[in-house]
């Protein structure tokens, strides 16, 4: 008896019995599960709005011959390349296109938030991504940063010429959100809520359900057991004395 008063604020469980709890309980850990991937497919594709991506790529290589190009430029050019991208993503370069395309009420940061620049390893393209609810305004922001960026870059890196890979297309599909990764997302996180849940209402319960629980936990030995007679049992055999 002492010992269970000095250990009972310790928690112990068994992982086999909890395991059991757990698969016993499975219809209602799938049915969480289905109704949080309900919610997330709900969320993705009528809640969230809707963007759109469009892209463009330019090829930059620093020559100091207009009539042949060494190994030693295409070395340079691929060194620099980390260098272009900086510079495309420089304020200046997004406040010049806020400017000229009349973008109002958006600001630098929030603008940048919508532009990512890629620049492969072992490679002196360039690709400018922009991420807009409108396609329109997607590959109008693209282009845009494509001129302003040629010219800042040839200024600043004393660069001859940068060539155009491809210009920004017009998307006729959203990038997101993805209904299919916030379906399993949705479903994943309930499944995982529902296990949460189950395993914290197992651990809290403290009360004594068999006669292993008594020696388990009290440390006294079990004399006897009395059956459980239900109310239906008593009339039965009232009938049959009868």
């Amino acid at each position: 008896m002492e010992e269970y008063r000095e250990n009972k604020n310790e928690i112990e469980f068994d992982l086999l019995e909890l395991t059991h709890i757990l698969l016993g309980r499975f219809w209602i850990i799938l049915l969480v599960g289905i109704v949080t991937a309900g919610i997330g497919f709900a969320v993705s594709a009528y809640v969230l709005a809707p963007f759109f991506e469009s892209t463009t790529k330019i090829y930059i290589l620093n020559k100091t011959d207009n009539t042949s190009v060494t190994y030693t430029d295409v070395q340079i050019g691929t060194q620099l390349t980390k260098d272009y991208a900086e510079l495309i993503n420089s304020r200046y370069v997004i406040e010049k296109v806020i400017e000229q395309l009349s973008l109002e009420g958006i600001e630098y940061e929030e603008l940048m938030k919508k532009v990512s620049v890629d620049a492969p390893a072992d490679t002196r393209i360039v690709s400018i991504t922009v991420e807009h609810t409108n396609p329109e305004t997607a590959m109008n922001i693209a282009n845009c940063i494509r001129k302003v960026a040629e010219e800042h870059i040839q200024n600043v890196m004393d660069i001859e010429a940068v060539n155009v890979v491809e210009t920004a297309n017009m998307p006729t599909e959203k990038s997101g959100p993805s209904i299919v990764k916030w379906t399993l997302i949705g479903g994943v996180a309930g499944c995982f809520l529902a296990c949460a849940v189950i395993v914290v209402i197992f651990l809290l319960d403290d009360s004594i359900k068999s006669s292993e629980d008594v020696e388990k936990y009290l440390g006294l030995s079990v004399l006897a057991m009395i059956p459980v007679i239900s109310e239906d049992n008593t009339v039965r055999k009232s009938k049959r004395k009868k």
